[in-house]
């Protein structure tokens, strides 16, 4: 492993608390970054889903990097303008923004609310907007930087037909993350920034250990740290042409990295 590859870009990586984020934010650490650990806990709580961003930033300081802890609700305006303000604060740029967070909002179609599509869209879409807008000027005044956005293999036309019921509100966030990240890759190109959305594939985490049991078959699955290749790749990728794709973790090391 690299410690000095990224030597001492500022990435942010929301959802850092647990899981793929957590294992983004320790792999990035670990090849030089200096990290913000965003997510909603900072308490640890008597749930199925134990982290919070101090623990991560514990652990990657334990293991000689760098990192700070900051709150960050991405359905707020207010909280990712406040997220970005204090990375500015703290470090004095931003190289490279992994949006990991999302809100794993699923109902049958029956059963489901205008409520949890419209929070859904708040948390999952217009996130994206929102951080995008404020961090390209940032990133264009030291030179660019890469915005990395984790989707799912849901987002595809020929995966999500054949998914069980439940999945039509995560399957459109996820569909429009890959949108938003290809059409606005031309606007931010001249500025030297790349954008890229990446389906990371089948993931072993807190989340899906919780909703499928103790007695699934987890063969074939990945754990957290699997990811943290490909997303380097992608967040190294500043100011060059490699931009507005969306990646399938699979195709790593072949066809592209």
């Amino acid at each position: 492993m690299d410690g000095d590859q990224f030597d001492g870009n500022v990435v942010i990586v929301t959802g850092a608390s647990r899981g793929i984020g957590k294992g983004l934010a320790i792999g990035l650490a670990a090849r030089g970054a200096r990290v913000v650990c965003a997510a909603r806990t900072v308490v640890e709580q008597s749930s199925e889903f134990p982290g919070t961003i101090g623990g991560t930033v514990e652990e990657i300081r334990a293991a000689g990097g760098t990192a700070t802890a900051m709150r960050c609700d991405i359905g707020s305006e207010l909280e990712i303008e406040a997220l970005i303000t204090g990375t500015m604060e703290e470090y004095g740029r931003i190289d490279a923004l992994v949006n990991n967070a999302m809100t794993p909002t699923r109902a049958p179609l029956e059963e489901s609310t205008v409520e949890m599509w419209d929070d859904s869209m708040r948390v999952n879409v217009r996130s994206l907007y929102l951080f995008t807008r404020l961090v390209a000027p940032l990133m264009a005044k030291t030179g660019g930087g890469s915005i990395v956005n984790i989707s799912s293999a849901a987002a595809a036309h020929e995966v999500s037909q054949f998914m069980p019921p439940g999945y039509v509100i995560y399957s459109v966030a996820k569909a429009a993350l890959e949108r938003f990240s290809s059409a606005v890759a031309p606007e931010l190109r001249p500025l030297g920034i790349t954008i890229n959305a990446l389906r990371p594939g089948a993931v072993k985490t807190e989340h899906t250990a919780h909703e499928f049991g103790p007695d699934f078959d987890w063969t074939g699955w990945a754990l957290p740290e699997a990811v943290v290749p490909p997303v380097a790749y992608l967040v190294a990728q500043v100011g060059t042409d490699f931009t507005g794709h969306v990646l399938d973790v699979a195709q790593f090391g072949s066809s592209w990295g």
